[in-house]
């Protein structure tokens, strides 16, 4: 059975740092690419940062330079670093295991998300 389980999240005024984690099991974790996805109220849920198995990583725009992910093979576990932290980052933050089988097929998991808040 699949768990994706992150932690981390809280409340934090503006400026302050929050790292968040991910922890994945029945999976082959070093084999998937990790995400951090996050969903504000009202808005949809866009992709943060992620990092390959290989360990190449992507940001969105407006984290760059703010915002750190990396990995963990030997504990299954990705983190988030956040810093700089601004009212906008509030959202849940989800953890999504992704990987392409042999024959095109897709798999994803998610977590249930922590909340990040951040007060101005």
């Amino acid at each position: 059975q699949v768990q994706v389980v992150e932690s981390g999240g809280g409340s934090v005024q503006a400026g302050g740092s929050l790292r968040l984690s991910c922890a994945a099991s029945g999976i082959v974790f070093r084999f998937n690419d990790m995400n951090w996805y996050r969903q504000a109220p009202g808005k949809q849920r866009e992709l943060v940062a992620g990092i390959t198995s290989g360990g190449s990583t992507n940001y969105a725009n407006s984290v760059k330079g703010r915002f750190s992910i990396s990995r963990d093979n030997a504990k299954n576990t990705v983190y988030l670093q956040m810093n700089g932290l601004k009212p906008e980052d509030t959202a849940v933050y989800y953890c999504n295991a992704h990987r392409t089988g042999p024959f095109s097929d897709e798999y994803d998991y998610w977590g249930q998300g922590t909340q990040v808040s951040v007060s101005s």
